[in-house]
């Protein structure tokens, strides 16, 4: 009996499935995930695998999103241990990041509020160029190995995982479902039933080289870009360098001249990066599934049935995703509550 269907095998559509299981009393069993792509594929339109993956600074700060951003960070220990442990490809690393401005009160208050290790950096250590900078215990995932660790352990409880492509929202609606979740992403810009014209892309081009000796993510942000290193942890010392973040680009190609520009600004910024020799194992593009106006949370009668979205994190699916999911449930314990939206 699938009474609920999360549409989207992503971060985002696991991080619902867990809130699901543990906020509104489902069983696991009444929970099937569908997915034309899943934990461990690869794809350009399966965005989850091709990420950085860590916490960072990077979204807005608006009070919603802020919220979504401590929730997740305060709530990831419990998904980590219910996984095994560190080993399961999430752990925490120490990060810098760095501005060529100030980001504003608003924000680095909300930060120091929670996050573990929270200093700002002394005026007099700062590079050239950089404004503000904070120190802090972030967060880091191995994508592609947590997102199947992810999987397996839903499944263990009883979720059903089933590679399926919908081209309506209605598909999702099988036998006995009585409410699903769109978790779609970048899909809900062409999914009938959904459709949403505001989805678009940020494109994201990565180059992943081999530096056991590289331990610590350090970011540094300017106005339309951002300079990333950030180690994967388990992953046999893999360590992602990046990145762009190029709106409404829909190339899934990866480029020679952008990888040379990802070296370049990411040893600049560390240079111990080149203490070993360069031994780069992949090139990567992602195209991050960003929204204008953000994430759209929010419940609606669908055929006199339940469909709750939960899409449009852009570049913060696994930082924020957990309490986007949370809030996703949040309406859904609601709508069961009071039936009429």
């Amino acid at each position: 009996m699938s009474e609920i269907v999360v549409v989207g095998g992503g971060i985002v559509g696991l991080y619902t499935t867990y809130c699901l299981i543990n906020e509104s009393g489902v069983s696991a069993e009444k929970i099937t995930v569908l997915g034309k792509h899943l934990p461990g594929d690869q794809s350009i339109n399966y965005t989850s695998p091709w990420a950085g993956g860590n916490f960072s600074c990077i979204t807005p700060d608006d009070n919603e999103t802020l919220s979504w951003d401590k929730f997740t960070y305060t709530h990831l220990a419990e998904i980590q241990k219910k996984l095994g442990g560190p080993s399961c490809g999430l752990d925490m690393k120490p990060s810098t990041e760095m501005w060529g401005e100030y980001p504003g009160d608003k924000k680095i208050n909300s930060l120091k509020g929670y996050i573990e290790g929270f200093q700002v950096v002394p005026k007099d250590e700062l590079l050239d160029g950089v404004k503000f900078a904070v120190r802090l215990m972030t967060w880091n995932f191995n994508c592609p190995f947590f997102l199947s660790n992810f999987k397996k352990y839903l499944e263990s409880l009883g979720v059903t995982f089933v590679r399926k492509e919908l081209t309506h929202i209605c598909q999702a609606y099988l036998h006995d479902t009585k409410t699903v979740f769109n978790c779609t992403g970048l899909g809900s810009f062409s999914l009938s039933g959904v459709k949403d014209s505001k989805v678009y892309p940020t494109r994201g081009q990565v180059v992943v080289i081999k530096a056991p000796h590289i331990q610590e993510n350090m970011i540094r942000w300017s106005q339309n870009s951002a300079t990333y290193i950030i180690p994967r942890p388990y992953s046999n010392d893999e360590l992602v360098l990046g990145g762009f973040l190029q709106k409404d680009n829909w190339d899934g190609d990866a480029h020679e001249l952008e990888s040379a520009d990802i070296i370049k600004r990411t040893t600049e910024l560390l240079p111990r990066i080149l203490d070993k020799p360069l031994e780069i194992i992949r090139v990567a593009v992602g195209l991050r599934p960003s929204r204008q106006g953000g994430p759209r949370i929010e419940a609606e009668n669908f055929e006199d049935k339940l469909l709750i979205h939960n899409y449009g994190a852009g570049g913060y699916g696994y930082q924020a995703g957990f309490g986007m999911s949370h809030k996703a449930v949040s309406l859904y314990i609601k709508a069961k509550r009071e039936p009429k939206l």
